[in-house]
């Protein structure tokens, strides 16, 4: 779900050099853009905005937007990219793949499709109530509001998925078992007090007098309980009774109509790259090649006497490897997570001002869940099935979700009020999840595996990532069954079989994001290397990542791009004049 930036954050800083007629018309038009996308409820904005409204997702709505789009795109491709700045000729180059990816979500109606075996417009809504507010009385009062919207945007997604079914255009069946729990949990609610949309008014803060308190509360459990919960029962009804029934048997997105077509857009919006799925499938062969040799040399390290599947079956089964409470699995990520701390000035010259929380997966989706996820403010940890979750891969999910993963990256574009805002608060699944991926192998250089069996959890991790090129690639584009997706990540990795389980089912249901990991990895790789190699002795580790995380989230071609400029201009940091740079 997406909140809404008041308009006012537009503001930017003055440019090195005056704008050229070109810079003027993109900056008009884009301006323009943003504002209009945020009076339709859809611009993407920092944590912390409490709107008062959900966006219309009607049918109508979207047709609108796709018009809009196409229009924009046009203006763009207008606009002569020679004659623009260097800076804004990035930014042009960052908002047309935006726009494009746009306009490819609407012309193949994904909107009919809101839910996966991952995530789902509910579950978006869910996470929403659990967040803090910080703006005192008004962000409740604007929550309230939020709260009656609701109801209309259950119904609107819930008439999207109808169109959907008509077509065939559904998740497959066998990803969303057990899915509807968090809309049968609020469905089945007798106290609108326990529901997660009354989390934020359970303790309200000292700044609301008490005597206006009460009323609050009361408010809220009215509304939760004569229209929020009887929405969640008529989408629960609808879920069971219509759409789960139905939906596809299919696994492959090429399965839909004008699915080869269709699937190569997933490709372009998650990688932002437009590679054909047999190359991206034989780049995952041979990449898994090389890390099955790392894992050979990290066994003998570990002085294994066996092979690679025995070794697998004694990490899956050893409990030295395995937590034996939730309070001690919580206690080992929150101590690899201050461990880098201790590391991160050698490596980054700027570090973010925003901590982050180290918090339990809600119950309610922890059992479909991956087994962390960070972002601004937090690093979630999934606590649930102990024994599918091993040690010596917390340190690898720890850097890749919290510092200096997730929970660095984002809110170092947050705070980088040089970007405009369609970069700064945007988020691009190969920029955002490679950086992620990259930083695990940035962790065996910087000493952060002590053991042989750490180092093969980020060496297992690797495998994951280049095996989802291999199985994403088989299921939606070569016909690969479940079964020989799950035998497949069984064989090349050491993930428990609940994660080979919930994963496979993930990729199943969300084409095309699986690849966006490893396909970012291997461009920021390639471009650090070009930079050790053009730079040598004037090289700076910091430099370099700093001027990458400076970007924000852009495509990979704009990242390569920027990178070449940062050797050009001789490896300098993007903070010169900033002393905690």
């Amino acid at each position: 779900m997406r909140f809404i930036a008041p308009l006012a954050v537009i503001a930017l800083a003055a440019p090195a050099n005056a704008a050229t007629p070109a810079d003027t018309a993109f900056n008009a038009l884009w301006q323009t853009e943003w504002a209009w996308r945020q009076s339709e409820g859809i611009a993407e904005s920092g944590p912390g905005v409490v709107d008062d409204h959900l966006p219309d997702v009607s049918a109508d709505a979207h047709a609108r937007r796709l018009a809009y789009w196409k229009n924009v795109l046009a203006k763009l491709d207008a606009i002569d990219t020679k004659q623009l700045s260097p800076d804004t000729l990035t930014d042009w180059q960052v908002y047309r793949a935006q726009i494009a990816a746009q306009i490819d979500e609407e012309q193949f109606r994904e909107w009919e499709k809101p839910l996966n075996g991952d995530s789902a417009f509910w579950s978006d809504l869910h996470y929403a109530a659990r967040r803090d507010f910080t703006g005192g009385e008004a962000d409740y009062r604007r929550y309230l509001s939020w709260l009656r919207d609701v109801p209309r945007y259950l119904a609107q997604n819930t008439d999207n998925m109808r169109l959907g079914l008509k077509r065939g255009f559904t998740p497959p069946a066998i990803t969303m078992q057990g899915r509807d729990k968090a809309v049968a949990t609020i469905a089945a609610a007798t106290d609108p007090a326990t529901t997660v949309y009354y989390q934020p008014f359970a303790k309200l803060p000292a700044s609301i007098p008490a005597g206006r308190q009460p009323a609050l509360q009361e408010e809220a459990r009215a509304i939760i309980s004569e229209q929020i919960i009887p929405a969640h029962q008529r989408l629960l009804t609808f879920l069971r009774t219509d759409y789960f029934p139905a939906m596809t048997n299919e696994l492959a997105a090429e399965r839909y109509d004008n699915g080869p077509a269709y699937y190569r857009s997933r490709i372009r919006a998650f990688t932002t790259l437009d590679m054909s799925p047999d190359a991206i499938h034989a780049l995952g062969l041979a990449e898994m090649a090389k890390i099955r040799a790392e894992m050979q040399q990290v066994m003998k390290d570990a002085k294994f006497n066996g092979d690679l599947p025995a070794f697998l079956t004694f990490l899956r089964t050893d409990p030295q490897f395995y937590p034996k409470t939730a309070d001690q699995l919580m206690k080992e990520a929150a101590w690899h997570a201050k461990r880098f701390d201790g590391m991160a000035s050698k490596w980054f010259g700027r570090l973010p001002r925003q901590r982050f929380a180290i918090i339990e997966v809600p119950p309610d989706i922890a059992p479909f869940y991956t087994a962390g996820r960070g972002g601004p403010g937090t690093y979630l940890v999934n606590t649930y099935d102990l024994p599918s979750r091993p040690l010596f891969q917390l340190p690898a999910l720890t850097l890749h979700e919290s510092a200096p993963g997730h929970a660095f990256q984002m809110p170092l574009s947050l705070e980088n009020k040089t970007l405009k805002p369609f970069r700064r608060n945007s988020y691009i699944s190969a920029f955002g999840e490679g950086w992620a991926l990259y930083t695990e192998r940035l962790g065996d250089e910087m000493g952060f595996y002590r053991t042989p069996y750490e180092r093969f959890g980020m060496l297992s991790y690797q495998a994951w990532r280049a095996a989802r090129l291999v199985v994403d690639t088989g299921i939606h584009a070569k016909g690969w069954s479940r079964e020989q997706a799950q035998q497949y990540m069984r064989e090349n990795t050491a993930l428990s079989e609940h994660e080979i389980t919930t994963e496979i089912d993930r990729y199943i249901g969300w084409p095309g994001q699986a690849l966006s990991y490893y396909l970012g990895q291997l461009a920021i790789q390639r471009a650090r290397a070009k930079a050790e190699k053009s730079l040598g002795d004037k090289f700076d580790i910091r430099n370099f990542h700093d001027t990458v995380l400076s970007l924000g989230s852009v495509p990979l071609p704009v990242l390569e791009a920027q990178i070449d400029r940062f050797i050009a201009e001789g490896g300098k940091s993007p903070y010169p004049d900033d002393p905690s740079g």
